[in-house]
């Protein structure tokens, strides 16, 4: 016999949930976690202070049609940017926190040859105040897109500096753009001309609400050892003895402060380098280059502390320049270790303290 009662047909209220929710607790309150696993494994999140034991099945499948809508969204967790209470470590204040090397491509401006469009790798950074979580590292991709499709200079780097301290509500932010650069080069003597690439970097520094504008260069050179000219000619003049001095492929990184309302192009911190030292390593050579450049390095025999000190004159000699600092490394054919020297001018690069790995740095494998 099938007996109906009408009270089993209503659809229940929410008093009806309310109560059956509550004798639910009470029951996996005394139940065995494997008897409220069996009855299903959601019911252990019922049980106050509780441990939830194993989920239930969930879809494996990539939900297509789920879009997020406003309250959705707004429930999400962000533990990045959440209280003080949340912090791990000390409390104290980041100088430096953010993205590097992220990377799109930037239309800048050149002297010579107009716009050019070329990858560029961003690292931008803010400071993070001592009862702050963290900072969302998404909004300073998007602060700087608002502004990669404009023509780039240092005026328009202004602008995405402005967004990102607003996005990220921080007082000082810096934001480093590094390319490698293009410039067709003649070759000495055969009337051949090749690219030549230069490692450049824009970097825009706001510091206690000063800003400065930075360009850094590597300049590729070859530096014959003055010693050993002078010891080769001497065995060839007193011994009849053939020798060769020792040369090597060197780098100086020279970066300078660009003073404001001045332009300083690409072009021009190339020129200044190749004035001082004329010994740039060439792009297309034949036998008539390779006897000029012999030639050319025999004329300017150079130690690493002259180079430093003739990338300086030069420098110095150029208004648009205020700050700089001169790095210079001879990677040695004699030895087994480097020449390396570090100049600078004014306040804005000085330390007493070298990054282990920065000659390391200046090494350019092709």
């Amino acid at each position: 016999m099938n007996i109906h009662t009408p009270e089993l047909d209503r659809t229940p209220s929410r008093e009806d949930a309310e109560e059956a929710l509550a004798l639910l607790r009470r029951w996996a309150g005394g139940a065995q976690q494997d008897e409220v696993a069996a009855l299903d494994p959601a019911l252990a999140r019922l049980v106050p202070g509780a441990v939830a034991g194993a989920y239930p099945d969930l879809s494996r499948a990539y939900p297509h049609e789920f879009s997020v809508d406003t309250d959705y969204k707004a429930g999400l967790p962000d533990l990045q940017n959440g209280p003080s209470s949340l912090i791990r470590g000390v409390p104290r204040a980041i100088q430096h926190v953010g993205i590097s090397n992220f990377r799109l491509p930037i239309r800048y401006h050149t002297r010579d040859n107009g716009d050019l469009m070329l990858e560029t790798s961003v690292t931008g950074t803010v400071s993070l105040e001592a009862d702050k979580k963290g900072i969302n590292m998404s909004r300073i991709m998007r602060s700087f897109y608002a502004h990669a499709e404009k023509t780039f200079s240092f005026g328009v780097i202004e602008a995405a500096l402005d967004d990102y301290k607003s996005d990220l509500e921080s007082f000082d932010a810096r934001i480093n753009m590094r390319f490698s650069f293009p410039v067709k080069v003649d070759s000495l003597r055969s009337g051949l001309s090749g690219y030549q690439y230069y490692d450049i970097a824009l970097e825009l520094v706001e510091t206690a609400g000063v800003r400065r504008k930075i360009m850094h260069l590597d300049y590729v050179y070859s530096s014959t050892c003055p010693c050993s000219l002078e010891l080769s000619e001497h065995a060839r003049r007193e011994r009849g003895q053939l020798a060769t001095p020792h040369s090597q492929r060197s780098v100086a990184r020279i970066s300078v402060e660009v003073e404001e309302g001045n332009c300083l192009w690409f072009e021009d911190l190339i020129e200044m380098c190749r004035a001082a030292v004329p010994t740039e390593t060439q792009v297309m050579v034949k036998r008539e280059d390779e006897q000029a450049f012999a030639e050319l390095n025999a004329a300017n025999p150079i130690f690493v502390e002259d180079a430093a000190r003739l990338f300086a004159e030069r420098l110095l000699a150029d208004q648009r320049v205020g700050d700089f600092r001169v790095v210079a490394s001879h990677q040695e054919s004699l030895h087994s270790h480097d020449a390396v020297s570090v100049l600078t001018e004014g306040t804005l690069f000085e330390q007493d303290s070298l990054d282990p790995r920065l000659f390391a740095s200046l090494y350019h494998v092709g």
